[in-house]
């Protein structure tokens, strides 16, 4: 079992491996890590199952997960990850607003947090900052997060998405992105007859 790795030897560079459903996305993390002396892509997956096993024979260092996958999603992969490689540093890279995600993700023990819309160069901050064993988030995420340990009147309430399930919030996601409940019970591998998230609201 590839636990937190050692820190490389001198000119030895960080394996990465990427986890996102689109070839072009993948591409391009592959071309910016790869031009960097520090960094190297050692594998890529496009869904959960294919990255469990692809991980286990790559031994990346550090893990790019994206939310949004084919089958479950990179939270669900997440979890996965946390059982078998418990100290894998992971980044989770998403489109999706980082307050609906960036706690949940950090809650499934990710080491930070990064929105594809971010600069190029944000990647590669994130990635070190998390191999160097600290934790990533956007300055905006940060303060958000510390208001709500902090408490007192000025800390954020919990919003009616906040308390939905993982799998509810992604049932949701699905719907914003205009598929029926067949496709979702599909792309989810669900039963139709699960119980809507829609009830709880």
């Amino acid at each position: 079992m590839h636990t937190h790795p050692n820190p490389p030897a001198p000119g030895q560079k960080s394996r990465v491996f990427v986890v996102d459903d689109h070839p072009i996305v993948r591409q391009g993390l592959a071309l910016l890590i790869n031009g960097e002396q520090d960094l190297i892509v050692c594998g890529e997956a496009e869904a959960a199952q294919p990255a469990l096993q692809a991980i286990a024979a790559a031994k990346p260092d550090v893990l790019i997960v994206d939310i949004s996958l084919n089958g479950p999603d990179g939270l669900e992969l997440l979890k996965n990850i946390r059982t078998l490689w418990p100290n894998l540093p992971v980044l989770v890279l998403s489109m999706h607003d980082e307050t609906t995600y960036a706690e949940r993700a950090l809650r499934a023990r990710a080491n930070g947090y990064i929105m594809k819309q971010e600069a190029t160069e944000k990647v590669l901050v994130a990635l070190r900052r998390i191999l160097n064993g600290e934790v990533y988030l956007s300055d905006r995420m940060a303060n958000k997060v510390l208001q709500q340990y902090v408490g007192g009147p000025s800390s954020v309430e919990r919003s009616r998405i906040a308390d939905l399930t993982d799998r509810e919030l992604e049932v949701f996601r699905l719907i914003g992105e205009g598929l029926g409940t067949r496709q979702i019970a599909e792309k989810l591998h669900l039963s139709i007859k699960t119980e809507s998230p829609i009830k709880r609201i």
